[in-house]
């Protein structure tokens, strides 16, 4: 069974910085990687995405300020968040795409909050 499973989140002034981890277990072969969030009363939204090939992709909002990268294990991703702002707060959550059936697959979420 494929389990993501994020890390990380938590409450932050606004300035400061987070660092969000994400494990993907179940022996599946992902192909894209990427983090979403949610904020309270909005749709869920891409944050940044690192495809199987090509370069990373950004939403406008975090460019600049967002790190999005992969771990030495294949199946391991990262969320480097500096100068957050209180318009970060969101749920954020893993998601992955199995490189074989294109299923997508989502982690719990977690909670980022800045207080500003």
């Amino acid at each position: 069974q494929v389990q993501l499973v994020e890390s990380g989140g938590g409450l932050v002034q606004a300035g400061e910085s987070l660092r969000l981890s994400c494990v993907a277990s179940g022996g599946i072969a992902l192909a894209a990687m990427g983090w979403y969030r949610q904020a309270p009363g909005r749709q869920r939204e891409l944050v940044a995405l690192i495809p199987s090939v090509g370069d990373k992709v950004y939403s406008e909002s975090v460019k600049g300020r967002f790190t999005a990268s992969k771990g030495n294990a294949k199946n391991t991703l990262y969320l480097q968040m500096n100068s957050l702002n209180a318009e970060d707060t969101a749920v954020y959550y893993c998601n992955g795409r199995a490189l074989i059936t294109g299923r997508q697959y989502w982690g719990q979420g977690t909670q980022v909050t800045v207080s500003s």
